[in-house]
């Protein structure tokens, strides 16, 4: 189905992202708005913009029937859902397909598949993917004779997960028997409570892992790899740095980690721009498939920056019924990209969200530098949403180089009149174990009870 007019599912710097691609494509663009939205830079940007709700996103963003009114009184063809809210709603998919429009994302079965972890884990077993020790499906929050024994087999330290969901909600670590038990209902209350499914599962807990995941591209029938990117350096199993391709990998381990994305996607069947995700033990060079991600990713600048490919582009074009145009011997690594996530929120003081007037703004420039953000002087941010602003991005020839241009630009990028981790990013830059690769999930977590940040201007 021909697209010519896109209904933006989302807000913030993901809906100018979509914006810009869509204007390439020469496709109109309908920019959905809460009341608190009316001022962001998406809704300037957009053709016609449409309010579906109050501030409070359950009542907007969330809100299915709001939305797809909106298409239908808008004239939309397409809804593309960005990340976050609705876009691994598998019933909101539904939804759109039945009110005859494209849904810009994988079909909803897939979506339903992939987004419940534990049958993720059975897909990719069957298709041959290594996955981390853990129970064969999705578990209740209380631990039972048989959960107990599955957990010893399994061995400690545990990782208890959510089976539904992400953004590091509903996890915990379990060292012994007690804390399993003390832990498990922690880990369903809190994803019932997100997701609206309290189902849970288990997992080896490996000490020093590395996250890597693999972008991909499927038409439903073809699938390719867009390589891989190093994810390691989070807060709170959040992501604040990301990298591609990732150092850590030598370039076997690199086409085998490629090869077996590609092949769980083509099991699965999958339609558009996804992310595989995996564990990397570099005490064994093990990889391990952990989930999916059935959408558009926060980090894919990077693996732009580092292909040529324009992610967001394709998964439009794949929607539309375009069969995949890209080979995958077309897709060639050329260089080394930088993400630095870029948030309303103050390290200093337990990174505390910092709403408020953007009352200047200073954006750095230059060859291999791109700032994707939902920023402009004068902007107010809200309090009521996720705090990303924006993901300042660098590309050099060598990581090094990289590295080199990333320290420069966070120096030239200024926010005033709220605070931003921005200072967190500048001494991350200039962190020798960040530069030697020496990092893993943990390493941000523990660097930072070690070394309290200043609260220098940004």
């Amino acid at each position: 189905m021909p697209i010519a007019r896109l209904l933006i599912a989302n807000r913030g710097e993901i809906a100018v992202r979509i914006i810009r691609a869509t204007r390439e494509l020469g496709i109109k663009t309908v920019q959905v708005m809460s009341e608190a939205d009316r001022e962001m830079l998406a809704a300037k940007l957009a053709d016609e913009t449409i309010v579906i709700g109050p501030p409070q996103a359950s009542k907007s963003y969330l809100n299915r029937d709001a939305i797809l009114a909106a298409a239908l009184k808008t004239g939309a063809d397409a809804i593309h859902p960005g990340y976050g809210f609705l876009s691994e709603n598998a019933d909101f998919a539904e939804a759109v397909e039945q009110a005859g429009l494209v849904f810009v994302g994988p079909r909803p079965e897939t979506i339903r598949q992939m987004g419940d972890k534990a049958a993720a884990r059975e897909a990719a077993t069957r298709a041959g993917v290594p996955t981390v020790r853990g129970t064969a499906g999705r578990i209740a929050g209380g631990v039972s004779g048989a959960t107990a024994a599955q957990a010893n087999e399994i061995g400690f330290p545990i990782m208890i997960k959510a089976a539904a969901g992400g953004g590091g909600r509903g996890i915990r670590i379990a060292r012994t028997a007690a804390e399993l038990k003390q832990l498990m209902p922690q880990a369903s209350g809190e994803a019932a409570a997100a997701f609206g499914d309290g189902g849970l599962y288990l997992e080896r807990f490996i000490e020093r892992a590395r996250h890597v995941e693999v972008q991909v591209l499927g038409d439903g029938d073809k699938a390719i790899h867009v390589y891989e990117r190093e994810c390691s350096l989070q807060r709170r199993r959040q992501k604040i740095w990301e990298e591609a391709p990732a150092a850590c990998l030598d370039s076997e381990t690199r086409e085998r980690i490629c090869a077996s994305a590609v092949e769980l996607a083509r099991a699965v069947r999958y339609r558009g721009a996804g992310t595989l995700e995996y564990l990397y033990d570099e005490m064994t060079g093990e990889f391990f498939f952990i989930e999916m991600n059935t959408r558009i990713q926060v980090e894919h600048p990077v693996s732009e920056m580092v292909t040529g490919i324009d992610l967001v582009k394709e998964m439009i074009r794949i929607a539309a019924g375009e069969p995949l145009s890209i080979r995958q011997a077309d897709v060639r690594l050329s260089g080394h990209a930088i993400e630095c996530r870029i948030n309303a929120e103050n390290p200093a003081k337990g990174f505390m969200p910092s709403p408020g007037s953007v009352t200047a703004l200073q954006v750095p420039d230059g060859p291999g530098v791109r700032f994707d953000t939902m920023l402009y002087s004068g902007y107010v941010v809200p309090p009521f949403y996720d705090s990303l602003l924006g993901k300042l991005i660098v590309r050099g020839e060598t990581r090094d180089e990289a590295l080199a241009h990333m320290k420069a630009a966070l120096d030239s990028l200024t926010v005033q009149g709220i605070e931003t981790t921005v200072p967190l990013h500048r001494a991350l830059a200039r962190n020798p174990d960040v530069a030697a690769l020496n990092i893993h999930t943990r390493w941000l977590e523990a660097w930072l009870e070690t070394n309290p940040l200043s609260n220098p201007p940004n």
